[in-house]
């Protein structure tokens, strides 16, 4: 027997938005925006940036012996961590829209998301942490897997050498590259996938598009993302508790800044 919800057609399929061109002055505004955003609905930013500090005190106490669980965490996190950023995208474009804030509202439309297409990239987040995962103990076996089998959970001193040196650096290479691959993929295609209908491959490729048309500023953007987010982990993650909030809001400004509808 059919449910009354099989009748109900499926949305229709929003235009692909134009990329416009993005200043330095319009990437200041939209971070003045984020702030305005967390000082009028605290309580949400500091709900939905629970989860990574969660998801930080977590990885931080697992000990390095407790394998399954560090994998579990790493696996996890980016399947559920876009959820908590539409969260915060969809607290400000009802700030923007005038539209009012109501938790059962908010968790509603951040619950809806998990039949649409932001499963989808949270499934290729996950599929680029394996790779990660692999190539670290891939690197580490590259260059220190001649040694002497030591415990590198006590033993520091086998990175003070040129083989632990070249590790380091090759990893920190290649993890900027993956870094930079995820960030032009998500950097506007999360906000995307949130207020209209389309496809998540479709979102992602116009989010590389629009980092290819705003390279400079969008580097600009990822680098005081990079500084944000160390400067606010040294204090036990609690830094996060500010700084996730108000770039998770001006990622919704900065994205509505990028991308229009042609008239």
């Amino acid at each position: 027997m059919a449910t009354q919800d099989s009748h109900i057609p499926p949305p229709a399929a929003s235009p692909v938005p134009q990329i416009g061109d993005v200043t330095v002055v319009e990437l200041i505004n939209a971070l003045k925006c984020g702030w305005d955003d967390f000082r009028r609905a605290p309580l949400f930013g500091l709900f939905f940036s629970a989860f990574y500090v969660a998801c930080g005190f977590g990885l931080a106490l697992i000990r390095a012996d407790t394998f399954v669980w560090t994998l579990v965490l790493s696996l996890g996190f980016p399947l559920v961590a876009p959820f908590a950023a539409v969260g915060l995208y969809e607290v400000s474009r009802r700030l923007e829209a005038g539209e009012p804030l109501k938790w059962t509202s908010v968790l509603g439309v951040v619950w809806q998301q998990r039949g649409r297409q932001i499963p989808w990239v949270g499934a290729i987040l996950m599929i680029i942490f394996l790779f990660w995962s692999f190539f670290a103990h891939m690197s580490f076996a590259l260059f220190l897997g001649t040694m002497t089998l030591t415990n590198i959970t006590t033993s520091w001193e086998i990175f003070n050498s040129i083989s632990g040196y070249l590790m380091i650096g090759f990893q920190i290479l290649v993890g900027a590259g993956v870094a930079l691959l995820v960030y032009t993929m998500t950097v506007v295609s999360l906000p995307l996938l949130l207020e209209r209908e389309i496809d998540f491959v479709t979102a992602m490729l116009v989010s590389m598009r629009t980092f290819a048309r705003n390279r400079r500023v969008l580097l600009i953007w990822a680098a005081l993302i990079a500084i944000c987010l160390l400067v606010s982990m040294l204090p036990l993650f609690l830094g996060l508790f500010l700084a996730l909030p108000i770039l998770g809001h001006a990622t919704w400004h900065l994205y509505r800044r990028a991308l229009y509808t042609p008239v």
